[in-house]
């Protein structure tokens, strides 16, 4: 019903920056919230930054002053601008949203995620 396609990631060397993008599609009402997740290897999937419907965001500690989500409501896509970077943010970085469907007299809310794109911090 929802697919989120990620884009942007890649090699780049520390002190380097890169943007990461997500674009939905399919049938939906309306979008909540949109983060960023990501999974390095061996570790645990953690959030990285989370922006609602009303472009207030949240960061993890460790991305706080250097990276920076946004979002284009008419576009349904949500971005991760990300400066400054570091060989520990090196990991598989997920894109996900709420997404709101009208089914019947109710709302319901589900939750999607992409598949995934690698980004690599190394010299």
């Amino acid at each position: 019903q929802v697919q989120l396609v990620e884009s942007g990631g890649g090699l780049v060397q520390p002190g380097g920056s890169l943007t990461l993008s997500c674009a939905a599609s399919g049938s939906f009402f309306s979008i909540n919230r949109m983060g960023w997740h990501r999974q390095a290897p061996g570790k645990e999937r953690e959030l990285v930054a989370v922006i609602s419907s009303g472009s207030g965001t949240n960061y993890a500690d460790s991305v706080k002053g250097r990276f920076t989500i946004s979002r284009d409501n008419a576009k349904n896509t949500v971005n991760l601008q990300m400066n400054s970077l570091k060989p520990e943010d090196t990991a598989v970085y997920y894109c996900n949203g709420d997404f709101v469907h009208h089914s019947g007299s109710r709302y319901i809310v589900v939750n999607y995620w992409g598949q995934g794109t690698q980004v690599t911090v190394s010299s």
